[in-house]
């Protein structure tokens, strides 16, 4: 329904504040996944010092009970590592889910808000929730876990000194040769994943579009030159794609190279130093062990490197999103469903996202029982109106009201069920009949979806279906006629009585029975006290309104009631309208 003027939640930086704020929630959490990391590194000096001590002690004593002592201890401190590590991993999922969580519902409504406000996303129009995925798999995986690892290699190398100065210059020169190597990989990774994701994101829309215009394109012999401009699209995808995999990869195999040289140099070092005395055999495989795994985080750093990228980068482009539709709270009061006035003041509109207006100060006024025909000529802001009437298309001035309050102010869910909308171009939603007329409300029970369905008319035609209220549509509902979608696209449109009902050429693919049925349904909204809106092409509908409202050029030429504007037309220096809203009347006086 458009972005509330309730308060708003968030500042200038919005993204940045909603991304932290969900981030704060698990803030415990991260810090009893610290605490558990610490204890897993600690625990991970088990092997290096039984490798020692069994080097050292058990094998000049040769004592047996020693080593069954040692294999005992390692073997719990194995087992501590183990369950250590499986809480560490368990805790990191539960915080990417829960983040996914947090977040997917505010990532939906700022995607659809800014469709609603005629921003242009990209390809598909799904990044954002891949964007989230991305940065759920990266937390979830072991990403995070690596990062928190980091700064641990400060803490072997200080073991590494410790055995030996030398052993520790070794790793510390080894530690920095794979640092570099990973700000090389950052460098080099950073603007090719970044050129990913936009041409995914175009490959995946074009591929969409191929599917749901395959009729379309069937029919007109589209096909294969459709497919030829996705196969383009798709070889610079697979071409990239293949060129970032074999950086990565080659990235990946330089550093898991210079870990195992790195390893071997040290194990060198440490066989100097025994042979010159300075050092117990022992410390050899000690040092090995403790040198790789300082040097392990830097190399998972780089294997886990396009995640990183693909997830920093995807949380750079939500702050965007986030911080163009700021957070919004409904306001304390909660408004009862109007039902006493439709008050239109000094109406400017134009398409979101643009600077156009097509309606120009429009102002009138609807009461309890009104229904008011909509005529004019192609592009003369009908559709426009319609949409501004039901929220969907906000003033650049002026307001619509109900009962004096403007739309803004009630709950947006509040006011969803206060009206009903038959758009020009009917779209049904992937589930059942009986679904797609309730609007998905879980609480809707039979018979207010029956009552829908019999107001417009639709009931019987409905149950002549093999699975009557229970067939299933898919997203187009191309199993349906479309007659048939816009007869229960009016049923949902009526259910829940709404008391503002607009219906953009509602009889654009109705037969006559289905225009008996719509007459019907604007005759039982007026009895009931409701308000119609009819934005009409066909002069037939226009007999059930007792108002007319003829717009041109974005402004209001004729209103008033329905009688009176049709005898104006037609006496009127407007020979198209006459023509357009009353041929009947016209072809009479033509024989008289």
């Amino acid at each position: 329904m458009g972005v509330r003027k309730g308060r708003l939640l968030r500042t200038a930086d919005g993204g940045q504040d909603d991304l932290r704020a969900a981030m704060r929630r698990y803030r415990s959490v991260f810090g009893m996944i610290v605490a558990v990391s610490a204890i897993l590194n600690v625990l991970l000096l088990a092997g290096s010092i039984y490798m020692m001590l069994v080097y050292d002690s058990v094998l000049p004593g040769r004592s047996i009970p020693t080593l069954v002592g040692l294999l005992v201890m390692v073997t719990l401190a194995y087992a501590f590592q183990g369950f250590f590590e499986n809480l560490r991993a368990g805790m990191l999922s539960d915080v990417g889910n829960g983040l996914d969580r947090a977040l997917s519902r505010r990532v939906q409504t700022a995607m659809g808000q800014i469709s609603l406000n005629g921003g242009v996303q990209q390809g598909d129009g799904l990044g954002p929730m891949r964007d989230l995925d991305q940065i759920r798999s990266f937390i979830s995986g072991s990403g995070v876990a690596t990062m928190i690892d980091l700064p641990w290699i400060l803490f072997f190398l200080g073991i590494l000194f410790m055995l030996h100065v030398w052993l520790g210059v070794t790793t510390l020169v080894g530690a920095l040769i794979l640092l570099g190597l990973t700000l090389i990989t950052n460098r080099k990774m950073k603007q090719p994943a970044n050129d990913l994701h936009q041409i995914s994101s175009v490959r995946n829309a074009l591929a969409e579009g191929n599917i749901r215009h395959v009729e379309l394109f069937a029919a007109l012999g589209m096909r294969d030159r459709m497919r030829e401009r996705w196969e383009r699209v798709n070889d610079h995808y697979v071409g990239l794609s293949n060129r970032v995999a074999r950086q990565s990869a080659e990235l990946g195999g330089l550093s898991k190279m210079l870990r195992m040289l790195l390893q071997s140099v040290i194990l060198s070092v440490g066989a100097l130093l025994v042979i010159s005395g300075k050092a117990s055999g022992g410390v050899i495989f000690a040092s090995s062990i403790l040198s790789g795994r300082a040097l392990a985080p830097v190399d998972q750093a780089i294997a886990n490197w396009r995640n990183l990228v693909g997830a920093r980068q995807g949380w750079a482009r939500l702050k965007q999103l986030l911080a163009r539709v700021p957070a919004t709270e409904p306001g304390a009061i909660r408004l009862p469903p109007p039902r006493q006035s439709l008050l239109v003041e000094n109406l400017v509109v134009g398409p979101p996202g643009t600077q156009r207006t097509t309606l120009h100060g429009v102002q009138f006024r609807l009461n309890p029982g009104d229904a008011l025909g909509l005529i004019g000529p192609s592009g003369a802001g009908k559709t426009t109106l319609g949409r501004a009437l039901i929220g969907l298309w906000k003033p650049q001035a002026g307001a619509v009201r109900l009962d004096g309050a403007a739309l803004d102010q009630w709950w947006p869910e509040d006011l969803g069920r206060s009206l009903g909308y038959l758009p020009q171009s009917v779209e049904l939603v992937g589930g059942t009949i009986a679904q797609n007329i309730a609007r998905f409300d879980l609480q809707a029970t039979s018979d207010a979806i029956i009552a829908a369905a019999r107001a417009a008319g639709v009931h019987a035609l409905i149950t002549s279906l093999p699975g009557g209220y229970d067939t299933q549509l898919t997203d187009d509902g191309r199993e349906l006629s479309a007659g048939q979608r816009q007869r229960i696209g009016l049923a949902r449109a009526l259910y829940g009585d709404p008391f503002l009902v607009v219906l953009d050429e509602p009889n654009s693919n109705l037969d006559a029975e289905g225009e008996a049925a719509l007459a019907a349904a604007i005759g039982s909204v007026r009895d009931r006290g409701g308000i119609v809106v009819v934005i009409a092409h066909r002069p037939s509908v226009l007999g059930q309104v007792n108002k007319i409202m003829y717009l041109r050029d974005g402004r209001i030429e004729v209103f008033g009631p329905s009688d009176q504007v049709m005898e104006h037309l037609s006496r009127a220096a407007i020979p198209q309208a006459a023509a357009a809203a009353a041929p009947e009347r016209t072809l009479e006086e033509s024989k008289s």
